[in-house]
């Protein structure tokens, strides 16, 4: 993409961006130009080159930024590659609550013509899958000390239990491990060395029975706001 495509679009900082301290102001600046890139086809197809050009940076600190922005939630990215495995594109889009809410960026290709032809990796270190099965199979590539959080609060199924599960427990389980990892990797390990695994579970069937839009998000929000009282 070049300077003179520059989009004439308003870039978005939600305060979920805006606030975080965990982000440094060129991640906030670059996640506001990502949504302004995104903002016509629901994705940011820009390279590194690109945003390292316009912020007079190396592509080694777009890389890092991009990353530190997909740690944290704020975006996701897919790289395309053709039918040798090469890569030949990377689209990068917003999945933070206020762009999900009004499902403006919907992680969905907007178009499957030619998906036989185009093999799709998805760059995201885990997923809601991933962290499930890498838990219950005793994965090395899970912290340790994560490990011990999640056997403390009895959170680690073998295998064999989950055959036993129906569907909407599994899913529960998913989301309540997906989230406490998320947290886990977001500095508030301290919250999780408080929470029980009673009040995770109450918590929640509370963010189930009073949000219709992010419940992933807003159960996150409810722990931490709730962590006060532990």
């Amino acid at each position: 993409m070049s300077k003179k495509e520059q989009p004439n679009y308003y870039a978005i900082i939600p305060a979920t961006v805006r606030y975080d301290t965990n982000l440094k102001y060129a991640e906030k600046l670059l996640y506001g130009e990502i949504t302004a890139l995104a903002n016509k086809n629901g994705y940011c197809y820009a390279q590194n080159k690109y945003f390292a050009d316009l912020y007079n940076v190396t592509t080694i600190s777009v890389s890092r930024w991009i990353s530190h922005l997909q740690e944290l939630g704020y975006i996701e990215t897919e790289i395309i590659r053709n039918e040798n495995k090469e890569i030949i594109s990377r689209n990068i889009y917003i999945v933070d609550i206020p762009y999900y809410q009004k499902n403006q960026y919907p992680y969905i290709p907007k178009s499957k013509e030619g998906i036989n032809k185009i093999v799709k990796d998805n760059n995201i270190k885990y997923n809601i899958d991933d962290i499930f099965y890498l838990i219950i199979n005793k994965s090395n590539e899970i912290p340790m000390k994560f490990l011990k959080i999640i056997n403390r609060l009895e959170f680690n199924y073998e295998p064999y239990m989950i055959e036993h599960m129906n569907e909407d427990e599994i899913n529960m389980l998913k989301n309540i491990i997906y989230v406490l990892y998320d947290l886990y990797n977001s500095n508030f390990q301290f919250i999780l060395q408080k929470v029980n695994r009673e009040n995770l579970i109450n918590l929640y069937f509370l963010a189930e029975d009073n949000t219709t839009d992010n419940l992933l998000n807003y159960y996150k929000k409810s722990i931490i706001n709730g962590s006060a009282n532990y």
